[in-house]
């Protein structure tokens, strides 16, 4: 077995193998594809439409731009950068094409078909030549990533100079006793949620593990900064809950 394969990374607190992780996932978001928007509910209490409106308003999305939206599903951050733009592109591209086909189901997708494209593909291995996109977006996705630092490096490289990276990604709460309530919730709350909804206790005890291991905001805005952006920084959400991290290729 090469060395390659025997690198390990987190499935949620499990330890797996870096090949694995990726199967692991899809099959968590195949299995939760139909449920998807409801998912988001229950994850975030139902406040994950402010943070994605709160993205937009930072993003500030201008006509004619092109985006690249990243583990993004059912394109509820596309439809709204599009709302935003006026006119623009934008490409989905997410690992999990049933997750692709439930965004290509939404009205809006059928209302915009000449402004959207969906791409079944891997954030760490992006399908696009260099400089193509003038805005990257992940949201709630790049934790799913088994080597998120290569995503970043891909947004790099497919952002034309002067292009905008955005990561909206649920993180920690700065304050100990915040964080353990809010903890008490996610593990005890949210699995039996996923069970009660959409009949999948395992997915939603994974997703709940996969964001307690995220690295938290300052260690992420340094991975950013690896990847070559500048004028980087973050903002957090709900006290900490969520945060938007930004950076620029200059």
């Amino acid at each position: 077995m090469s060395e390659t394969n025997d690198k390990t990374t987190h499935f949620g607190f499990e330890t797996v193998r870096e090949a694995e992780k990726a199967g692991r996932v899809q099959g968590v978001f195949n299995s939760v594809a139909s449920k998807y928007d409801i998912m988001n509910d229950v994850m975030s209490i139902g406040i994950h439409r402010v943070w994605k409106d709160a993205m937009m308003d930072w993003l500030a999305p201008r006509p004619g731009q092109r985006l690249l939206d990243v583990a993004g599903g059912t394109g509820d951050i596309s439809f709204r950068f599009l709302r935003r733009a006026g006119h623009g592109h934008a490409t989905v591209l997410d690992l999990t094409e049933p997750m692709l086909v439930e965004g290509r189901k939404r009205a809006e997708a059928e209302q915009r078909a000449d402004s959207l494209d969906w791409v079944v593909g891997d954030a760490m291995a992006l399908p696009f030549e260099d400089n193509t996109f003038d805005v990257y977006t992940i949201s709630f996705g790049i934790r799913n990533v088994t080597r998120p630092q290569d995503a970043l490096n891909e947004a790099y490289r497919v952002l034309k100079p002067g292009g905008r990276l955005m990561v909206l990604e649920f993180s920690q709460l700065p304050n100990d006793g915040l964080q353990k309530l809010y903890d008490l919730y996610s593990f005890n709350v949210i699995p039996r949620m996923g069970q009660m909804i959409a009949g999948d206790r395992d997915s939603y005890q994974y997703l709940v593990e996969s964001i307690r291991n995220f690295p938290d905001q300052d260690t992420f805005l340094a991975m950013v900064c690896k990847a070559g952006f500048g004028n980087a920084k973050y903002r957090n959400l709900s006290m900490g809950i969520a945060a938007l991290h930004s950076g620029w290729k200059l």
